[in-house]
C-alpha cells in the first residue's frame, strides 16, 4: 500500500476515491478538493472507526501535507488504509 502519492498522480488517476479533508471547517466551506470529508484530525484518531472503513482506502489532506502524513502514519499503524496527498490542499491549488 503507498505511504503518499502526489498530487499530480493523485489528479491524473481519475480513480472515485474516499477523501479526508482534515482542515479546519472554515478552509473546508471555502474550498476543498471535490468529493472531500471534513473530519478533523483530533476526531479522526480518537475514534477512527466512527469515520472509515479498515476495508478501504482513503486518501487524507491538510494545507501542506505535513499533518496529513503524520495522521496516516498513526491509523496505518492501528490498522487502517490511508494515503496522504503530498504538499495537501496548496499544492492540489497550484496543480488543479
Amino acid at each position: 500500500m503507498l505511504a503518499d502519492i502526489s498530487v499530480h498522480d493523485f489528479i491524473k488517476s481519475h480513480i472515485c476515491f474516499n477523501i479526508i479533508d482534515m482542515r479546519s471547517i472554515e478552509k473546508f466551506n471555502h474550498n476543498h478538493i471535490p468529493g472531500a470529508k471534513n473530519i478533523q484530525m483530533e476526531k479522526l484518531i480518537a475514534n477512527p472507526s466512527k469515520y472509515i472503513n479498515r476495508n478501504e482506502t482513503y486518501y487524507i489532506y491538510c494545507d501542506k501535507g505535513l499533518i496529513s502524513a503524520k495522521v496516516a502514519q498513526i491509523l496505518r499503524k492501528m490498522g487502517y488504509q490511508l494515503v496522504s496527498i503530498n504538499g495537501g490542499y496548496e499544492e492540489w491549488i497550484l496543480e488543479k
